[in-house]
C-alpha cells in the first residue's frame, strides 16, 4: 500500500509536467472504446492498448462477464454500456479475456463456490459455461477464448448496442490477452480462430 500512496502523492507532479494534456479533460470525455474485461490486477486495459487518459471508457466484471440485458431490472453493467453507446458514442466495443482467468478456471473445472456465494451467483450468469477438451491446461486459452466470444454475443443483444450495430455505427470485437507473453489476439469470426492482432 505504501507505493500506492506515495505514487498517489506525486502524481500531481506529473500532471502539472503535462499540464495541457490533462487540462484539456477538463471539457469532458470522448473514448474511442468501451473496453470490457476482467477485474484481474494483471489485465490493464491503457497498458495493454497504449491508451491515453479518456481514451478507454473501461467495464471491469469478474470473468469480463456481460450480463443478460434485463430491462425490468437495471445492472451497472448495463447502465455502463448504455451510456458509452448512447451519450459517449463510442464506435468500438472490446470484450477482453485473459490467461490463466479464475473465474473461467472455475467455471471449467466446477469448482466448488460455496464459501463466496456472490461470486457463485455471479458467475452463473455465464451461460452456456466456457468448456475446453483440456480443463487443467494452465492458461485456459481455449475456455477464455470461447467466453470472450460468448459475452460479445451477449453484448449484441443489449438493445443500445444492436441498434448502434444496425446503423452501421458501431463494432464489437472480441480479445484474449497473455498475462504472461503481452500478446493480443482478435477473433477473426468467418474461421472461429482468434489471431494475433
Amino acid at each position: 500500500m505504501k507505493s500506492l500512496v506515495e505514487n498517489a502523492r506525486s502524481f500531481a507532479e506529473q500532471v502539472t509536467a503535462r499540464a495541457e494534456e490533462f487540462r484539456a479533460l477538463e471539457s469532458g470525455q470522448h473514448p474511442l472504446a468501451l473496453f470490457v474485461t476482467c477485474s484481474d490486477s494483471r489485465v490493464v486495459p491503457s497498458l495493454i492498448t497504449g491508451a491515453r487518459p479518456g481514451e478507454l471508457f473501461e467495464l471491469r466484471t469478474a470473468g469480463n462477464i456481460v450480463p443478460e440485458y434485463r430491462g425490468d431490472r437495471p445492472t451497472g453493467e448495463a447502465a455502463t454500456i448504455e451510456y458509452a453507446v448512447r451519450v459517449l458514442r463510442v464506435r468500438d466495443i472490446i470484450v477482453c479475456g485473459h490467461s490463466h482467468c479464475g473465474a473461467v478456471g472455475a467455471l471449467v473445472r466446477d469448482d466448488d463456490l460455496s464459501g463466496v456465494p456472490d461470486v457463485r451467483d455471479w458467475l452463473e450468469q455465464a451461460v452456456p459455461r466456457p468448456e475446453m477438451a483440456a480443463p487443467h491446461a494452465p492458461d485456459l486459452a481455449e475456455a477464455v477464448q470461447r467466453h470472450a466470444v460468448t459475452q460479445a454475443e451477449r453484448l449484441r443483444t443489449h438493445p443500445c448496442v444492436a441498434e448502434r450495430i444496425g446503423a452501421g455505427a458501431l463494432s464489437v470485437h472480441a480479445w484474449y490477452y497473455e498475462v504472461h507473453t503481452g500478446a493480443v489476439r482478435e477473433y477473426g469470426g468467418d474461421d472461429g480462430w482468434f489471431r494475433p492482432l
